[in-house]
């Protein structure tokens, strides 16, 4: 039973990501805590000196060597994120590695932010741009060159959210939050505010600072906030101060009702929050205050409605220093006091002691760490803690410095933690958290699950791969349908494409360490939604218990073919699931008669059919051979599903008086075959260019299975007793006129391919009673129907039906790259792989090859859960313009900028990235000279004539400067939004070269002198 007042006003943290000094993600990060590690580095002369130090500097005996260094701030994945590389260069780290971490954060909640159809907010803070200040602002001729305003969108303040926001298609709230060391606490705090009114349904929330160059140490003085020596030592007697740190951290919030209906990994539960600010009841501005901190505290735990007595453990802001460590405890003491007197029974501790201070990035940071804690049970120690500042009394308090890894226990209540985060100017941020309240995944059905993979590269697709298979591989107790839901709906789907169906964790695992080619399936798909043609199989594909894996796991199935079954009984007087599904003591089959079979197959694809329209998979063609036809028209509309089993069951029975007659797959062609046919065998269908089947009587069929032994042609009996399309049928068709005439006929609403015809039925065919007589007579054209739908070069082709038979007369005709698009759906009749593998696979041959699929639907109606994998395999470059080597001055960034060349050289040129188009050179001098513009502004070499200029990482800004460019190189008039329809360097040197001709035509023809000429196309 989860509490009301979670239900009611409770926080669900649902994902996360951060990097810190010693952590690239999550799990490290939790690795580092709970191992207790120092991740301060400490600088050689070497380092510093190359970093820009002063050696003076180095020389200072107050001058501390360390800092909390962020590894690969250099770095980030320009192409993933749509920057080209000239814009990404000139983008603050803390912007790059912010948008990055939210990707990653929603990854880890398993949302893809593409396919999520409510409102995600984005609250976060930053730090000032040293990178803008150290690294861009020396290169004045660099910052002409790009535009002052690109410069100040990438390393504005104020830009941070709303890049997000843009980049990952976010449409709730985004706005930066301020306030100094507690900014990314604040930002929680406004976030979930956000989501209790209803403002937007998810929330990013966070924090991040980067200051460089990162090798860089400090001067120490005396009471201030850093230091002496590079230790943060909170709470201690020796404690002098914290130390300066980098890292970014995000957390990704819902209400707690929606994540507990949704089916969201819930880490831990925000119960209360408060803001604050001290006003002036302190010594100055910059110092703490015992009032203002008492106050947010006792506020949050107001909010939250629990007792403070409940709370076991507090990370506090703990910077070490001599005024705000005992000010922080009186505060906590003030408080606690006024719910026990017990003593030492709330564990404390500071982040800030492995990792230093992250500035505005510490209040996320520290709430992560208690998530963990949380999660895991046990409180990491804090560090560098031997005897407590002689300021606080610890053996009177009900707190204690917490200083090895300790199993959290609390008997009394839930695991509660409180957070608190103080800026500088006075604003206080304080968060309770409690564990997330037990939630059991529900038990799957399936005994197979389909995992799909994509990346935007084919190397990130493998490493996508190998970090899936390393987490296979660790113990498990996440269910494997959780594992495939999550990858089904939580992941955004790109061109490079990978499948796998696996019964567990470790059979995955095997398989894709194996790259098995039957079961790991590759792909490219080129983004296009492929339409999807629907084959019906007829008689003779049927056996028996076809589709009792899906009848038995698949609950839309099996709905559907009790329909069936309950619509053919008052007919038939049959029990029709019997007749599919006997009992061991009935095994004996029936199916092999037309009484029977013919109502089995059309049973078994009918619910096939609804089975795939349950998954998104909607057919906009359909094919059916003989009996298929009238599954394809049930679906179409032509006929109700009363109207067509009453339909099949009155053709079964007519067929069923006829005197006994056979059917054979020979391999000839129609033309081949002629040669065998007479008054008792006739030609009933023609299913590909050497494949046709005949229809006689036993006696018949007998004389001519000798012939064909003698020639040694290849045949095949068809399992029916019956001489279907022949003219054995003349004698019911009258009877059969009769039943049609009784139905009401509608025109198709899905276009479909009529068996008499080999082309699409009109309207009149299949409202017309003599068409469906037709059609129970005449030879089956399915040949020529499926050369229609090939006509299609986009067409996929699913067999919605029993084995293979229609996919093997269709890859016949198809070129041989199509017939990764042609799919059988249900196994063959000898074949040992259950259904249930097979759909699954043929449901990620699909999605491998573009069809519009509905995957959240693939485990309706059970309730799948949401959870923590992998997450994307980001392919970082260098993007870094480094500083200069002399100092950098006003006065020399002034006379620089007025040296600039309009055309100077960039700094730095990147190879092409990974595109959806082949490179193709320029062909002549006009898409030269665009290509050579665009290289130049996007700082991209081998730049193709067809590569997509937004792809490139292009943007309105330099789109305004292409046109600027050209406008002056060829004198011709082209409006902005040239490049915007046009797109690539082809189309745009078309629209330039007809511009220039519009220019010729428009003058005088006095004035059209070779030179004139010459001039508008040099």
């Amino acid at each position: 039973m989860v509490d009301p007042a979670i239900l009611e006003h409770g926080i669900a943290i649902v994902g996360m990501a951060c990097r810190t000094p010693g952590a690239q993600n999550i799990d490290q990060f939790w690795q580092l805590l709970r191992e207790g590690s120092h991740a301060i580095r400490f600088f050689s002369d070497e380092e510093l000196l190359a970093a820009g130090e002063k050696q003076e500097l180095l020389q200072n005996p107050r001058y501390v060597r360390a800092n909390g260094v962020l590894e690969g701030v250099e770095l980030f994945d320009a192409a993933f994120f749509g920057y080209s590389p000239k814009e990404a260069a000139i983008t603050d780290p803390q912007h790059r590695l912010f948008l990055e971490c939210a990707y990653e954060a929603l990854e880890h909640a398993g949302y893809d932010s593409e396919r999520y159809n409510g409102l995600i907010g984005v609250y976060a803070s930053t730090s000032i741009s040293s990178y803008l200040i150290t690294h861009l602002l020396p290169h004045q001729e660099k910052l002409a060159q790009t535009g002052y305003f690109s410069v100040l969108q990438g390393n504005d303040k104020d830009y941070l959210t709303t890049r997000v926001s843009y980049k990952l298609n976010l449409r709730g709230p985004s706005y930066l939050i301020q306030s100094a060391c507690s900014s990314s606490l604040v930002a929680v705090h406004v976030a979930s505010q956000a989501l209790l009114d209803h403002e937007c349904d998810i929330a990013l929330a966070g924090g991040i600072s980067i200051q460089v160059p990162q090798e860089q140490g400090y001067l120490y003085q005396e009471e201030g906030v850093l230091s002496a020596d590079g230790y943060c030592r909170a709470f201690d007697a020796k404690a002098t101060g914290t130390v300066k740190g980098n890292g970014v951290g995000v957390v990704v919030l819902k209400r707690a009702s929606d994540a507990l209906q949704d089916g969201d990994i819930i880490h831990a539960i925000i119960r209360g929050s408060a803001v604050n600010n001290d006003g002036a009841f302190k010594v100055g501005f910059t110092a703490p205050s015992v009032e203002g901190q008492a106050a947010v505290i006792a506020s949050a735990l107001a909010v939250a409605e629990v007792d403070a007595d409940t709370v076991t453990y507090m990370e506090t802001h703990g910077t070490g220093t001599a005024i705000g460590d005992p000010i922080e405890i009186e505060a906590l003491n003030r408080v606690y006091r006024e719910y026990s007197e017990e003593k030492g029974i709330c564990a404390i501790g500071s982040v800030k002691s492995n990792i230093g201070h992250l500035d505005t990035a510490s209040g996320i940071i520290g709430l992560l760490k208690v998530v963990l804690s949380l999660k895991h049970r046990q409180i990491p120690p804090s560090l560098h803690f031997e005897h407590p500042n002689p300021q606080i009394d610890f053996e009177n308090s009900p707190f204690y410095v917490n200083t090895s890894l300790a199993d959290w226990k609390s008997p009394k209540a839930p695991r509660r933690a409180g957070v608190s985060s103080f800026g500088i100017g006075g604003t206080n941020a304080h968060i309770l958290l409690e564990e997330a309240p037990p939630v059991a995944s529900q038990r799957s059905s399936l005994p197979y699950h389909l995992l799909v993979f994509s990346a935007r590269t084919a190397t990130a697709l493998e490493k996508t791969t190998e970090q899936f298979i390393a987490w296979c591989q660790q113990p498990q107790e996440l269910p494997i349908a959780d594992m495939a839901y999550t990858l089904q709906v939580g992941r955004r789907e790109f061109s490079y494409r990978r499948v796998l169906v696996a019964s567990d964790p470790l059979d995955a695992a095997q398989a894709l360490a194996k790259r098995e080619p039957s079961r790991v399936l590759t792909m490219y798909q080129d983004g296009r939604k492929r339409p999807i043609a629907f084959l019906y199989p007829g008689s003779g594909s049927q056996y028996l218990h076809m589709g009792a894996d899906l009848y038995r796991t698949l609950p839309v199935f099996r709905d559907a073919m009790n329909q069936c079954v309950d619509i053919l009984k008052p007919l038939s007087g049959i029990d029709f699931l019997s007749i599919v599904y006997p009992s061991p003591e009935q095994q004996a089959s029936q199916l092999q008669q037309t009484l029977y079979s013919l109502p089995a197959l059309f049973m078994v694809e009918y619910a096939l059919t609804q089975t795939w329209l349950s998954w998104g998979i909607a057919p906009s063609a359909l094919i059916g051979h003989s009996l298929g036809e009238y599954v394809a028209a049930c679906v179409s509309g032509v006929f109700s599903l009363e109207e067509a089993l009453r339909l099949v069951w009155l053709r079964a029975q007519l067929l069923d008086r006829l005197p006994g007659g056979e059917m054979l797959s020979v391999s000839l062609s129609a033309e081949e075959v002629a040669e065998f046919l007479d008054m008792h065998v006739s030609l009933a269908a023609i299913n590909g260019p050497s494949s046709c089947v005949l229809s006689g009587t036993r006696e018949a069929i007998a004389q001519l299975v000798a012939l064909l032994d003698e020639e040694e042609v290849d045949y095949l009996r068809i399992p029916v007793d019956v001489a279907g399309h022949s003219p054995h049928v003349e004698e019911i068709l009258d009877a059969f006129r009769d039943g049609v005439k009784q139905c009401e006929l509608h025109a198709p609403q899905v276009p479909f391919i009529s068996n008499v015809t080999g082309t699409w039925i009109t309207e009149e065919e299949a409202t017309d009673p003599e068409y469906w007589v037709r059609h129970l007579r005449h030879t089956v054209q399915f040949s020529a129907g499926i050369r229609e739908l090939l006509k299609d070069p986009f067409l996929l082709l699913l067999e919605v039906g029993p084995g293979n038979t229609l996919s093997i007369h269709a890859k016949l005709q198809a070129a041989p790259e199509r017939f990764a698009a042609i799919i059988p759906s249900m196994r063959h009749g000898l074949e040992k792989q259950t259904d249930v593998y097979m759909l699954l696979q043929a449901l990620g041959k699909l999605w491998l090859a573009g069809a519009a699929i509905d995957l959240a639907q693939v485990y309706h109606p059970e309730k799948r859960r949401r959870v923590p994998l992998p997450t994307y395999p980001f392919e970082r470059q260098r993007y870094w313009i480094d500083p200069p080597e002399r100092g950098f001055s006003p006065a020399l960034a002034s006379q620089q900028s007025n040296e600039v060349q309009e055309y100077a050289a960039p700094l730095t040129t990147y190879e092409r990235p990974a595109l959806t188009s082949l490179y193709k050179p320029p062909s002549n001098e006009i898409e030269q000279n665009i290509c050579d513009i665009w290289q130049h502004l996007l700082e991209v070499k081998q730049i193709g004539i067809h590569d997509n200029f937004f792809e490139l990482g292009g943007n309105s800004l330099l789109a305004t400067q292409v046109v600027t460019r050209l406008r002056e190189l060829f004198s011709v008039e082209l409006p902005l939004r040239s490049v915007f329809e046009t797109l690539t360097i082809a189309k745009l040197a078309e629209l330039v070269e007809e511009k220039m001709i519009e220019s010729l035509e428009s003058l005088p023809e006095d004035d059209l002198s070779e030179e004139t000429i010459q001039g508008l196309f040099s």
